[in-house]
């Protein structure tokens, strides 16, 4: 198949690139536009704060990340090829800019390892202990409260690499191949990351509902 025709196929004829549809902000930030920043925070401020958010856990940290990470771009617009799309170029140095803010290492808390906290398997890859089915349950108004306070406190405690991708993947509902961009990791990483974070939280809520089920079968 030509190479054309098969691009058309995978991304539709209709779709312009990401870099077309923020030519104008290219531009802006290129001619150094004194409108250029403001134009730039309307366009990606609020998801530039949502993913620090995800990474930092912190507003505050996360206000001062993306303050440095758009004085960045604006600083290093110049460098931009055009090999990626200016948004997944914008994100990348958002995320490098949190997690410096991490390693700085002031607001971190714990963090475990997840090899010490996920599931165990046989040498056939099952579940060395067997799994509870707890769906029946669900219907209780107060066991979905402890699920959701539980699962808050799960999501609290993965390290901060796997966090971002869980919360990139399943909240926002972005593509492996936009978060391996957006985070400058392979695609494969990013799908091991989002599958050892969700067996994570399955153990996690599997062990607050034994809290729960056991005194009341007792």
């Amino acid at each position: 198949m030509d190479l054309q025709v098969l691009e058309r196929t995978v991304n539709g004829p209709s779709t312009p690139p990401r870099a077309d549809r923020d030519k104008d902000v290219l531009d802006a930030l290129r001619r150094r536009d004194p409108t250029a920043a403001e134009r730039l925070v309307t366009r990606y401020g609020e998801r530039a704060y949502r993913l620090a958010c995800r990474i930092t856990r912190n507003g505050q940290d996360a206000e001062d990340v993306v303050q440095d990470a758009f004085w960045t771009v604006v600083q290093k617009i110049d460098t931009f090829r055009g090999e990626a799309a200016f948004g997944t170029w914008l994100y990348r140095i958002v995320a490098n800019a949190a997690y410096l803010k991490l390693r700085g290492g002031k607001n971190r808390r714990h963090e475990m390892s997840l090899d010490e906290l996920l599931p165990l398997f046989d040498e056939r890859g099952r579940h060395a202990a067997p799994v509870a089915d707890w769906s029946p349950r669900l219907e209780d108004p107060a066991i979905r409260t402890e699920l959701r306070m539980a699962l808050a406190a799960a999501i609290e405690e993965l390290r901060a690499d796997f966090r971002t991708v869980l919360m990139l993947r399943d909240i926002e509902g972005r593509s492996n191949v936009e978060i391996a961009a957006t985070l400058g990791i392979s695609i494969a990483l990013a799908k091991t990351r989002a599958h050892r974070a969700r067996l994570f939280l399955r153990k996690r809520l599997d062990e607050r509902m034994t809290a729960i089920v056991a005194p009341a079968a007792a």
